[in-house]
């Protein structure tokens, strides 16, 4: 995928995060919001915002699953598996 295509599914997830957000404010994205990236942020990496996607796409299905979504705990597994993945190319290309 190239970075452009990678930022717009980061706005993507980051637009759904909002909605979350704006229907329960208990949640909070602690991992995501740890990163300090956003979609807007066009200087950091492609890998950058590729790890910020899995982070992301972690945290909202494990907002879906509280909200009633059942296939959304294997989603956010498999989120967790790709971010650690993902985390690991990031260490080893610096």
């Amino acid at each position: 995928m190239h970075k452009e295509e990678l930022i717009s599914l980061h706005q993507m997830l980051f637009e759904i995060k909002d909605f979350f957000e704006g229907n329960n404010p208990g949640l909070k994205f602690s991992d995501y919001h740890s990163l300090k990236i956003n979609p807007s942020q066009f200087h950091k990496s492609k890998m950058e915002h590729k790890y910020a996607i899995f982070v992301l796409g972690n945290e909202i299905a494990n907002a879906m699953k509280d909200v009633e979504f059942s296939a959304s705990g294997r989603i956010s597994a498999r989120m967790r598996e790709l971010a650690a993945k993902t985390l690991k190319e990031m260490e080893y290309t610096q």
